[in-house]
This record gives C-alpha cells, sequence and structure tokens, in this order.
C-alpha cells in the first residue's frame, strides 16, 4: 500500500459492502471478514447445462436440462444468490450504487471466472427495454461484461440483440410467470452475423433461467454456434 492510499484509508475509512462495517483497508474487495465467510461459491457437484448445484454425488443433468427446456448449451454462476452477494447486486442494480461493482469485479476474479469459457466469438448482455434504461441510467449486464471480460472488450456486442417490448420486472413475478415474461420480447439484429459464431451470454442473476433462454433461443433461430451463459450468481 502506498503512503497516499494509507491516508486515505485514515482519513475516509471504507466499509464493508455488505455490512457496512467499518474496514482496516480499501482494497476490494471491500467486504469485511464476516461477510467473505458468507460467500457461498458454485461448485460441483452441478448440472453440466443450466449450472445448478447438488448438494452431494457426480455432475449430471438436472430434471429441467433433460427435458431440454433451455436453449443454451452451458451456463456458469460464480456464487450462489445469497448475502452478501444478494445486497451487493441489489444495490448496483436498483440502487445506483456502481461502487459495488468494483467489489462484483474483485470476486468474479478470485473466482477464476476468465476460465470457466473458451474464448467466444460475441459477448451479449442481456439488454434493456429503451425505456427501463432510459429510467435505469444504465444496463447492469453490460457493466458485468465489461468488468468481468476485460480481455474481450472487443467482443462486447449491444446492438446485435435488443428487447424490443417491455416486460414487467422479473423480480415480482412466480416462476411460471417469468418463464412466459420474456417470450416474444426479443429478437436480433443482423441475422446473418450469427451464423456458426460460439456466443456468450451475460445477464447479472440466473433465477429462473427465463430470460436467458429467450435470448438463446431466439440467437439459435438465427443459426448460431455454441451458447453460453454466464451471471455472478445463481438463485436456488
Amino acid at each position: 500500500m502506498s503512503l497516499v492510499d494509507g491516508i486515505k484509508d485514515l482519513l475516509f475509512p471504507a466499509r464493508c459492502q455488505g455490512c457496512a462495517i467499518q474496514l482496516d483497508h480499501s482494497r476490494r474487495p471491500l467486504l469485511c471478514s464476516s461477510c467473505l465467510a458468507l460467500l457461498s461459491p458454485v461448485t460441483s457437484p452441478l448440472c453440466p447445462c443450466c449450472g445448478i448445484p447438488f448438494p452431494s454425488g457426480q455432475d449430471h443433468l438436472c430434471g429441467d436440462c433433460l427435458q431440454g427446456r433451455f436453449a443454451f448449451d452451458r451456463a456458469r454462476s460464480i456464487f450462489l444468490y445469497r448475502e452478501p452477494i444478494r445486497s451487493l447486486l441489489v444495490r448496483f442494480k436498483f440502487g445506483g450504487k456502481l461502487s459495488r461493482l468494483d467489489t462484483l469485479t474483485a470476486l468474479a476474479t478470485q473466482a477464476g471466472t476468465a476460465t470457466l469459457f473458451a474464448e467466444p466469438d460475441l459477448i451479449l448482455p442481456v439488454p434493456l427495454h429503451i425505456e427501463r434504461l432510459r429510467s435505469r441510467g444504465f444496463n447492469q449486464s453490460l457493466l458485468i461484461a465489461r468488468s468481468c471480460f476485460p480481455h474481450w472488450q472487443k467482443k462486447i456486442r449491444t446492438d446485435l440483440l435488443i428487447r424490443h417490448q417491455a416486460t414487467t420486472p422479473q423480480t415480482s413475478l412466480s416462476g411460471r410467470a417469468r418463464r412466459n415474461n420474456s417470450k416474444g420480447a426479443l429478437s436480433v439484429c443482423r441475422p446473418n452475423h450469427f451464423i456458426g459464431r460460439h456466443v456468450l451470454l451475460v445477464d447479472d442473476v440466473f433465477t429462473t433461467g427465463a430470460t436467458l433462454h429467450e435470448c438463446a433461443r431466439v440467437l439459435r433461430r438465427a443459426g448460431a454456434g455454441e451458447i453460453e451463459a454466464f451471471t455472478p450468481a445463481r438463485a436456488l
């Protein structure tokens, strides 16, 4: 730590972005030891398709994936959607606390996010409808993509997958309603651009997988090859 950083820590002490307790450092991730201990990494055994973890045993397809529910080939998340990850994402996404992104990025880097996927041809953040984008002021999926995959910045595109229909926020819906909410709301521009391409979708939370499925479905119709998906968090 430099002298300047030490003075900053003394004059403006950082606080844990999970529980708000004062920290003795300003290194990312800004989480105290107690909040770090609460993190729940997603590890094997899990479903090799949707990535849902199992309590024991070996990797195997879950019931949904055995039935072919999802149009993507593989989805991976790094943490379960529990504290402190839940608070970080909620304050970032709905509270406009963009400083939380630095902590999420640090956690993603430590978790080896960049090693989860082979290099894609395209990285597509899940799009927001223009009205919600104007209201929120940013697309959280785009910021996550830029932060978690800095070595693939040039592959990130926001002009190829669009949400042309406004939908009800997923957080207010049940599982079945979530699955119906995104149907028909997304489309692709320049369909020929996807033929045979390896695409990585990026969103914030995998809940039912409905939004990622709909994105993958329209990409599949456009001729995309392998389709993978990344979210920092996964709900159970």
